[in-house]
């Protein structure tokens, strides 16, 4: 895909942020909007929405996870609407912040007065917001009665067409800086953020203890800015690394399924704050879908990072399966082939002492730099190589490349039509320069920007 995105990934808080509300209140086209996306099914038929969707959402250059539930209700016995409404608390457990959705135009319900109860009890910071709201003389008719929630702010909207929006969201990314922890000064010039993230139980607290427990020099701990995390700075072969701590994804009893795909909500959160990431797969279950959904997040937000393949030792007495393993593994992360796979044990050691000396060349290259005149050398040669095709009866002109970031490396190309530029003949480009420039293990950002053209370009 051609890049079109933020040049520089701030290393931000970045907290979960549920919607949620009855069915129908508008929780999707908020969603939506926000996401300026169709993810979530717009439709006035109460359930439509049975299962949850999530994406990041930067408002303002603010971060946040945004998380659309389905409609809780509250009555008894029917199976789906039983799920939607387990799904949706599950949602509130693991949120930071609830914003709780209302229906101007239905008003003020019984059920509205229990849900309202119940996310108080919960604990957190809990944002009301009512919906269906248009203008200031709707706002005077229809806001009174929802005081009666014992709300200290109300927050009228319109989803469907903006209005208090910006009002609203303005004041909630204002709370995430007063709410953020501010970073540990005195922080080493050289640490490299590290995070360790994966599905429930695929080894993170094992691999976790192994690389800061046995033979390393723990510096410090550091409260983390993601609730109920610490993270950890500690010293390796002469490195810095500060291991961002992924706790928030607990085990409750028989509801693996559902937590794992707070798994993905949660890592998105963490790969805001992190350089690289240690992404565990699990040996005994192989790669599943959920793990190619927290790799692609890694490779959106254009983090460097290790394939971790764990619990090696189940089946190291099986070569058939191990290369079973791999293969899968190959064929299902081919979207991320520069990302380094090894395989490993937390639990005996196998493999670990190579996470290092690994991580240290994906950082290199993650932060290398490259003088223009080098790099517009590549340019000529990739065209010259390979001379860029007709775009509607023009040929496409590439005119200069130039570094306008690192971290990963992130390189602007002017050309004349880049909307014309065929994804095949982009992707050339991509891998022409990763090979001149012996960036093979680290993502690589190659924007096309327009130049403004001449009448006879």
């Amino acid at each position: 895909m051609i890049e079109n995105t933020s040049l520089a990934a701030e290393q931000a808080p970045c907290p979960v942020v549920a919607l949620v509300g009855k069915p129908n209140v508008g929780k999707s086209t908020l969603f939506n909007r926000l996401t300026k996306s169709k993810k979530a099914i717009v439709d006035p038929t109460p359930g439509v929405t049975r299962d949850r969707h999530y994406e990041q959402v930067a408002w303002e250059g603010h971060p946040f996870v945004l998380v659309d539930t389905g409609g809780i209700e509250l009555e008894q016995g029917n199976v789906i609407t039983e799920q939607i409404r387990t799904q949706t608390w599950l949602a509130v457990q693991e949120a930071d912040i609830i914003l709780f959705m209302l229906d101007g135009k239905e008003g003020l319900t019984l059920e509205d007065r229990e849900v309202a109860a119940r996310l108080r009890r919960s604990g957190k910071a809990v944002h009301f917001l009512v919906n269906k709201i248009d203008g200031p003389e709707v706002e005077q008719e229809r806001l009174p009665p929802f005081y009666e929630l014992g709300a200290e702010t109300l927050w009228p909207i319109s989803s469907s067409h903006g209005y208090g929006l910006r009002t609203f969201f303005d004041s909630l990314v204002a709370s995430f800086a007063a709410a953020s922890v501010a970073a540990p000064p005195g922080l080493p010039a050289d640490t490299i953020s590290l995070a360790c993230i994966g599905r429930p139980n695929v080894g993170k607290s094992s691999l976790i203890n192994r690389l800061v427990g046995e033979e390393r020099m723990v510096v410090s701990d550091i409260p983390g800015t993601t609730r109920d995390s610490v993270d950890t700075l500690f010293e390796q072969e002469g490195r810095h690394f500060l291991l961002i701590d992924t706790a928030g994804i607990r085990r409750r009893g028989k509801v693996r399924e559902k937590i794992e795909k707070f798994s993905v909500i949660r890592s998105l959160a963490v790969l805001e704050r992190c350089d690289l990431a240690l992404i565990l797969l699990d040996a005994g279950e192989g790669i599943t879908e959920q793990d190619t959904k927290i790799i692609g997040y890694a490779m959106e937000r254009g983090r460097g990072c290790l394939i971790l393949v764990n619990k090696w030792d189940l089946v190291r007495n099986d070569k058939k399966r191990q290369q079973q393993l791999l293969d899968e593994v190959e064929r299902l992360t081919r979207f991320v082939g520069y990302a380094p796979v090894l395989q490993i044990s937390a639990l005996t050691g196998l493999g670990t002492k190579k996470i290092f000396s690994q991580l240290a060349r994906v950082h290199t290259q993650y932060r290398s730099e490259f003088s223009t005149g080098r790099l517009n050398r590549v340019l000529q040669d990739a065209l010259a190589a390979h001379v860029p095709p007709m775009h509607q009866g023009r040929r496409l002109k590439f005119y200069y490349v130039t570094q306008v970031g690192t971290k990963p490396p992130t390189f602007i190309v002017f050309v004349n039509y880049p909307k014309g530029v065929h994804f095949s003949y982009y992707r050339y480009l991509v891998n022409h320069f990763r090979e001149a420039l012996g960036i093979d293990q680290s993502p690589l950002r190659l924007v096309l920007k327009e130049r403004k053209r001449k009448k006879y370009d």
